[in-house]
């Protein structure tokens, strides 16, 4: 059974067993959550030991203070990675769809970097989309355990696009809708993926 099919089946049942019609209107929101898709359609903003590598072009563009500093975060016991994840739900209804929050696992080059929530409310408009900004924060030594300095610096800057190798994204989503006072969640994951160089999709 495809996990549309499983969501509205989730979702009929519940709206079989509710009287109010807040609640029934809740349900009909979600249950346009089960035709939308989703997207990974940049990655931006992207720091290492602080200092913003997706602004360079190749590491030979790096300042000698920038590169000093990430040389001497490779010798302290973290090296911290941040970047933004921006997915898109594109609503195809002619209705608005609702997320009440989103579960994520983010893995980079198959590493799993990352597991989360998003808790904010997302409404996405009638035939139209929405952007989620899905934040990474995260130790870059621990993430790539076991693997040389040079290759976790490898890893670090391939993810700005300064070398001609593109990284590849997947991430899995669990969105999860109010209903009454009740949160369903999509059963199962939805998985999107893309590879990714300078922070734009490869075509």
């Amino acid at each position: 059974m495809k996990m549309k099919t499983l969501l509205h089946l989730v979702i009929l049942c519940f709206l079989l067993s509710a009287a109010s019609c807040d609640v029934t209107q809740q349900t009909k929101t979600a249950m346009n959550l089960a035709n939308c898709e989703f997207r990974l359609i940049s990655a931006e903003k992207i720091n290492i030991a602080g200092i913003a590598v997706d602004s360079y072009a190749s590491v030979k563009d790096l300042g000698v203070a920038d590169f000093a500093m990430i040389m001497g975060a490779l010798t302290q016991p973290e090296l911290p990675l941040s970047m933004q994840l921006n997915i898109e739900v594109k609503n195809p209804n002619p209705a608005p769809a609702g997320i009440n929050s989103l579960d994520y696992i983010i893995f980079i080059d198959d590493i799993q970097m990352l597991q989360g929530s998003y808790m904010k409310p997302v409404s996405v408009p009638a035939n139209s989309s929405a952007l989620i900004p899905v934040q990474l924060d995260t130790d870059l030594k621990q993430a790539l355990k076991g693997k040389s300095m040079d290759a976790i610096l490898n890893f670090g800057f391939n993810l700005a696009g300064v070398s001609h190798a593109a990284t590849r994204f997947k991430v899995k989503l669990k969105p999860s809708i109010l209903v009454g006072s009740t949160t369903l969640s999509y059963p199962g994951y939805i998985t999107v993926k893309t590879e990714y160089s300078n922070g734009q999709t490869v075509p």
